[in-house]
C-alpha cells in the first residue's frame, strides 16, 4: 500500500468538514487516586468533577479525560483497543512546560519524536494506557508529502534541548494551558479493511495514509484524527468489557444534521449504533466505542 497523500486521496473526498474535532476520552483505570495524581501532577490537568469512583479532568474547559475506577479491571492482552490518545497543547511552549513537569516528577517516558507535522512525547499512565503529549507545527511548516519521509525513514528524534530552550529559565508549572485538547486517538484493531470502511465510508474521514499494517484518517486536511493498526495481530479480539483502557472516545461534528448523516451511513454499513441523550454511540468492527455529537 502507498503512504502518499496524493494516491490515497483518490479513495474519496473527505465528507467531514474542517470544524470536525475530537472531544474527551473515557477510560477504565484500577486505582482512581493514582490515576488522578498522574494526570494532575504530571500532565497538568485539573479535576473538574468527582463522584464515587469517577473523576472528570481537563484544563478548565470541557472534560478531556474521564476516569472510571474498577479495581478488578484486567490488563489487556493482544486485544483491540487503545494504543494511545494524544493531548494536544496549543503551543510548543506548553509542550515544553509539560516536559518540565515530566522531568520534575521523574516520570518515565516511552519515547519522544518529531513527526514533521508535530512534536510528541509518549508515556504510559499508571495502568499502562498510552498517552501522547503533542504540539502541532503550523500547517505552513508541514512536509509537502506529509507522510512520505515519515514512513520511509520513521520519525526523527525529538530535539528535547531545543524544546526546553523555548522556555529557558522557567520553573515547572503546575497546570496545563487552557487551550489543551484531545488531538487524535490511535487504536489497535483486528483488521484494516473493515476498520477503513467504518472510519472512511461510515464516519466520513479522508484516508491520509495507508500502510500494510496501519491507516491514518482525518478531516479538513489534518495529519490525523484517528489512526488504527493491526500491531497486536490480525483478527485481534475485542477487549473484554472489564479491561483497563478505553471505554469510548468522542467525535464532535459541525451540526446535528451531520450527526444524523453519519448515523445513517453507519447504519447502512451494519454498524452497531445507539441513540443516547448526549449523542450517538457507535462501535467499530473491533467493538471500540465512540460518542458522536455536535
Amino acid at each position: 500500500m502507498s503512504a502518499t497523500r496524493t494516491e490515497t486521496a483518490t479513495r474519496n473526498a473527505a465528507l467531514l468538514g474542517e470544524g470536525t474535532r475530537l472531544g474527551g476520552v473515557v477510560l477504565t483505570v484500577t486505582d482512581l487516586e493514582r490515576a488522578i495524581d498522574f494526570y494532575t501532577r504530571v500532565i497538568g490537568l485539573q479535576v473538574h468533577r468527582r463522584r464515587q469512583g469517577v473523576a472528570a479532568l481537563g484544563a478548565g474547559g470541557e472534560d478531556l479525560v474521564t476516569l472510571h475506577e474498577n479495581p478488578a479491571a484486567t490488563a489487556p492482552g493482544r486485544d483491540s483497543g487503545i494504543y494511545h490518545f494524544a493531548l494536544l497543547f496549543e503551543t510548543r511552549e506548553e509542550l515544553a512546560r509539560a516536559a518540565l513537569r515530566i522531568l520534575a516528577t521523574r516520570t518515565a517516558i516511552d519515547g519522544a519524536s518529531d513527526h514533521g507535522t508535530h512534536e510528541a512525547i509518549y508515556l504510559p499512565d499508571p495502568d499502562g494506557i498510552g498517552v501522547e503529549l503533542a504540539a502541532d507545527r503550523s500547517r505552513e511548516q508541514w512536509p509537502v508529502g506529509l507522510y512520505d519521509d515519515f514512513f520511509a525513514n520513521g520519525p526523527a528524534p525529538l530535539d528535547v534541548g531545543a524544546l526546553l530552550a523555548s522556555i529557558a529559565g522557567e520553573a515547572p508549572s503546575e497546570l496545563a494551558g487552557a487551550g489543551l485538547a484531545v488531538g487524535h486517538v490511535h487504536l489497535h484493531v483486528g483488521a484494516l479493511e473493515p476498520a477503513t470502511s467504518f472510519y472512511h465510508d461510515g464516519l466520513g474521514f479522508a484516508v491520509m495514509a495507508e500502510l500494510p499494517s496501519a491507516v491514518f484518517v482525518s478531516a479538513g486536511g489534518y495529519h490525523h484524527h484517528v489512526a488504527f493498526n493491526i500491531w497486536r495481530g490480525r483478527d485481534a479480539p475485542a477487549a473484554a468489557p472489564d479491561a483497563i483502557g478505553l471505554r469510548h472516545w468522542t467525535l464532535i461534528l459541525e451540526s446535528d444534521e451531520q450527526v444524523a448523516a453519519v448515523r445513517a451511513r453507519l447504519t447502512a454499513l451494519g454498524a452497531t449504533v445507539e441513540v443516547q441523550p448526549d449523542g450517538v454511540v457507535a462501535r467499530d468492527p473491533s467493538n471500540i466505542a465512540l460518542l458522536i455529537r455536535s
